[in-house]
């Protein structure tokens, strides 16, 4: 009986940390200033797309995420800028993500493109 529990118990602990949804924003900054003010990360991804896009979905289901309904862009293959110390340069998409980051910039959750001259 024990074993039963302790199993059901871990399998309920590791779902938790699956699941990962963006709580939608309705003022999306438009600079890197502002970006940072609402405690989001400045990145350029190699593209945006919506949750139902075929590589989100296969990009998701290799890192093991179960991904709900998220109302926001998803960054795929991002990389940091930084916008204080320059000498950076994005000749992709330059983001703000203020959701959750997965595979090391491979797949960021609840990215809006912004402005911002590097």
């Amino acid at each position: 009986m024990f074993a039963r529990l302790s199993t059901v118990s871990t399998v309920l602990f590791f779902a938790t940390f699956a699941a990962a949804t963006a709580v939608p924003r309705t003022d999306k900054p438009t600079t890197g200033e502002e970006c940072t003010a609402v405690g989001g990360d400045v990145n350029c991804c190699n593209s945006l797309s919506e949750v139902d896009d075929p590589a989100v979905k296969t990009i998701a289901g290799l890192l093991g995420i179960v991904l709900g309904p998220v109302d926001a862009l998803i960054g795929l293959t991002c990389s940091g800028i930084d916008i204080i110390g320059g000498g950076n340069s994005c000749t992709s998409q330059t983001v703000c993500c203020t959701g959750n980051n997965f595979g090391a910039g491979l797949l960021v959750i609840g990215c809006s493109p912004i402005n911002i001259s590097l």
